[in-house]
């Protein structure tokens, strides 16, 4: 059989919401040639597939594509809670905050906040969203508030604004501005980095101790006054504001 681009769904994708893993685990499972598509080897993670007549095994076993709830959940992180689906040193995880009506609904975090770094963190289980907000080419903002423990100085709040050279590379010039009405914190950071603890790495850099980090927001999603620990269904105006802003149909 043949496929056009235009044909169907991308076979990553079909994998992604049929609740077998993340994009990247399926892309890998594909490459590896786990998964075919009417009984030949998938040949790309793009092939197109027709949910209503092809036939697509994973590991030899054959895959449900009925369409699936996409779902959409906000989390407001606690401290001390790991963002990752499963933990092999048995810390908790943002998965055990979860009500268990989204049991085995393929749910993953969209990146990742450290483990003391607490706020807004976006659960989904639509891998072409998650992929559109974590890729570095979409440039997607987050916003932090921080507390750290000294005034900073013109020099070094420039060197945030133009971007310095950390050891993995030149950081992307950030906007900052000083908090007054959100105590502990006193520094508003907006970047669209997403390299791992890049905020508490570029702090440090210029000699500063964080004492208090939380992500505010991501893209048009306001954390709000959701409290800590707690999560809640994304609105529809919201989910068609990440949309837009994804350039995702």
């Amino acid at each position: 059989m043949s496929y056009n681009a235009s044909s169907g769904t991308p076979l990553v994708k079909v994998l992604v919401e049929a609740r077998l893993g993340s994009r990247r685990k399926m892309a890998e499972a594909i490459k590896q040639g786990l998964v075919t598509l009417n009984g030949q080897k998938a040949e790309s993670y793009s092939q197109p597939v027709n949910t209503q007549q092809d036939k697509v095994t994973f590991e030899g076993k054959p895959v449900e594509l009925s369409r699936i709830r996409r779902i959409y959940l906000m989390l407001n992180k606690p401290p001390e809670i790991v963002s990752t689906t499963s933990d092999e040193l048995g810390r908790k995880t943002v998965m055990d905050l979860l009500h268990r009506r989204y049991e085995g609904a393929g749910l993953f975090p969209v990146g990742r906040l450290d483990e003391t770094t607490t706020g807004l963190l976006l659960l989904t289980n639509d891998g072409e969203l998650t992929n559109r907000l974590t890729h570095p080419s979409y440039e997607i903002e987050k916003e932090y508030l921080i507390s750290i423990d000294a005034a900073l100085t013109q020099a070094d709040k420039e060197s945030l604004e133009k971007g310095m050279l950390l050891d993995d590379g030149l950081t992307s010039p950030a906007r900052l501005s000083r908090v007054t009405d959100e105590p502990p914190y006193n520094y508003k950071l907006i970047i669209h980095e997403g390299k791992k603890r890049i905020v508490r790495r570029m702090f440090a850099h210029l000699g500063y101790q964080i004492k208090a980090l939380k992500r505010s927001r991501i893209a048009t999603l306001r954390l709000g006054k959701l409290e800590e620990g707690k999560t809640r269904e994304l609105t529809p105006g919201e989910i068609a504001a990440l949309k837009r802003i994804t350039r995702l149909k």
